[in-house]
């Protein structure tokens, strides 16, 4: 039987006030060069450097040039359907459960596009 023989390494990395590693930007750029040439997941490339996926992801995201989308991921819409009976009013439910309602699909489209810009 073979003896094991812990080995404590001492880390001095700066963390935040939760506790987190702060990683600087220098190992940032080593660590996403280094998983372009790894050939691993980006599941077990972060767990194999210790850095929190969700992070490694987001970061990998921006360096290539893709930001999280903005805005409503989902809407509502209501097409009409031949040989059914067509309402005349157009009705759009905004996140946050604010609908809006109109006949004339322009007004009813500035509308929702004015309030998007002030929510």
């Amino acid at each position: 039987m073979a003896i094991i023989t812990p080995e404590v390494l001492r880390e001095e990395a700066k963390r935040d006030t939760r506790g987190r590693r702060i990683v600087d930007a220098e190992r940032w750029r080593e660590l996403l060069a280094g998983y372009a040439t790894s050939g691993l997941t980006q599941t077990q490339f972060a767990r194999r450097e210790g850095v929190n996926y969700h992070t490694f992801v987001a970061r990998l995201n921006r360096e290539r040039g893709r930001t999280r989308p903005t805005g409503t991921a989902f809407i509502e819409a209501r097409v009409p359907v031949p040989g059914w009976p067509q309402a005349s009013t157009l009705e759009v439910q905004l996140p946050g459960g604010l609908v809006v309602r109109g006949g004339d699909p322009a007004a009813v489209a500035a509308l929702v596009q004015a309030l998007g810009r002030t929510g």
